[in-house]
Formats: C-alpha cells, sequence, structure tokens
C-alpha cells in the first residue's frame, strides 16, 4: 500500500456494529472512509463522529448495478480504493417452525453475493494498479454447522470458501485478501440473542483486532481467541464426537424416540 497516496478505504455495512467502530477507527489514522449501508440515518449518525473523515452512501448490497456505482462514485471523489472492507450482512435464527425459503434467500443475498457484488465493484480497479485489499468479514458460524444458524452459517461458511478460492488469483496480481471470523461481538445484530455469548467482546475491542489484522495483511483475522480456538478444534472433531459436544456446549437437551 503507498503510504504516500491518501488512503481511500470503503466499509459496508458501516452504519452500526463492528463497521462503525471499524470506520472510526481508520479515520482516527488518517483514512478517508466511504461507508455504505440501506439506512441512511445510521451513516449519517457514523459520518457525523468523525466530520470530514467519514463519508455516507447509502446502498443495498444486493443491487449490483448501484454497488458497482457506488465503488465508482467513491474513487472519483477520493481516489483509488486502498481497502475494500466488506462487511454488510443479515442474521437471523432459524428454528423448524419459522423455516421458510425465504430467509434464506434472503440471507443469500445479502451475505455471501452483496460480498460478491463488492468484490466485481472494485476489483477493475485494483488490478490496473496491483494494488489494494478486500476484506471479507465472514463468522466462526461459517466453521461448521452449529444450532438455528441454517440460515445464516452456510452464507458464512460460503465466504470463507470464496476467500480461499479468490486469493491463488488476486495474491498474483498484486491484491490481498482477507477474511474476518469474529465470535460473539456486542452489536445490534446480536443484542436481540437470548442465549449465553460466550466470550462476549465489545465492538471498539473487535474493531482494534480487525484493524490491526489489516494493517498486518494476515489472511485470516479471527477473534476472540479462545472462542476461535475452542471452535477450530471443534471442527477437526468426527461427527460422533462434535454434535454432543456442540449439544453440550449450546445447552441444547438430545431427544430419543424408542
Amino acid at each position: 500500500m503507498n503510504a504516500a497516496a491518501r488512503r481511500v478505504a470503503w466499509v459496508t455495512g458501516g452504519g452500526s456494529g463492528i463497521g462503525r467502530a471499524l470506520a472510526l477507527r481508520l479515520a482516527r489514522e488518517g483514512w478517508v472512509v466511504a461507508i455504505s449501508a440501506r439506512r441512511t440515518e445510521l451513516l449519517q449518525e457514523t459520518a457525523g463522529l468523525a466530520k470530514g473523515s467519514i463519508h455516507a452512501f447509502p446502498l443495498d448490497v444486493t443491487d449490483t448495478a448501484a454497488v458497482r456505482v457506488t465503488a465508482e462514485r467513491i474513487e472519483s471523489q477520493f481516489g483509488p480504493l486502498q481497502l475494500a472492507v466488506l462487511n454488510a450482512g443479515m442474521g437471523e435464527f432459524v428454528k423448524l417452525d419459522n423455516f421458510h425459503a425465504t430467509t434464506f434467500a434472503a440471507h443469500m443475498q445479502v451475505n455471501y453475493l452483496g460480498v460478491v457484488n463488492g468484490i466485481e465493484a472494485v476489483l477493475p480497479t485494483l488490478r490496473r494498479r496491483h494494488d489494494g485489499h478486500i476484506v471479507i468479514v465472514a463468522s466462526v458460524a461459517g466453521y461448521r454447522g452449529v444450532p438455528r444458524a441454517a440460515a445464516y452459517g452456510p452464507t458464512k461458511a460460503a465466504l470463507i470458501n470464496l476467500a480461499e478460492s479468490l486469493r491463488f488469483d488476486l495474491e498474483r496480481e498484486g491484491i490481498q485478501i482477507s477474511i474476518c471470523n469474529p465470535g460473539f461481538v456486542d452489536t445490534p445484530m446480536t443484542a436481540g440473542n437470548r442465549f449465553p455469548m460466550p466470550f462476549l467482546m465489545q465492538v471498539e475491542d473487535a474493531a482494534e483486532v480487525l484493524y490491526h489484522g489489516i494493517m498486518q495483511q494476515k489472511f485470516e483475522i479471527a477473534f476472540p481467541r479462545r472462542f476461535v480456538l475452542l471452535l477450530k478444534i471443534f471442527r477437526c472433531l468426527p461427527y460422533a464426537l462434535y454434535f454432543p459436544l456442540m449439544r453440550k456446549f449450546a445447552g441444547i437437551r438430545s431427544h430419543h424416540h424408542e
């Protein structure tokens, strides 16, 4: 990354949560930050916290053409993008009583295809310059199937696979790609959770870890460390061990039919 040039970042899902906290962290370091989300009032509120450094670009990431136009507007206004943090997402827990295909489709449109739209939008300029950094925000829920994450988890697993797959081609062109896998972070998305959230992190702490991971150009930026380590061990277990351990960890009683 050319430190002499004005550093320009784009953060989707920048109106709240980790996206907002990261935008503020980047602004403190002198970055010009464009933030996007659907809710204009949240974007303006965030931009108001760092006037002159953070700029609102309202956007629905599921609109492929609009994402492309927004990326072009940001570059024409501020100069070449060095960093794109594709963080916009949704999360809804699924029980058998509310199992609807539309819920799954919405998660895939926002969480997965919203990121793909962002990559398509920034790729041409990054390839021309053989420089830049794409950060995809997924989740530790993408490591392995976890209770009630049937709509959310597969989109995050897809993002992890996407980042791994793209790295082979991107690194040959001088473009960095990172995958961020947070655990439980105290954000509006987790505020409605009615279950224990082990190792819950404050959003500013999460943004700090993410910021340093980006600066160090790590491929995977995952936190909190102990929770990630536990889930990575779970990921290696055979099913015969994994399912009973996860049931116990999540406090789920198994039902046996006689």
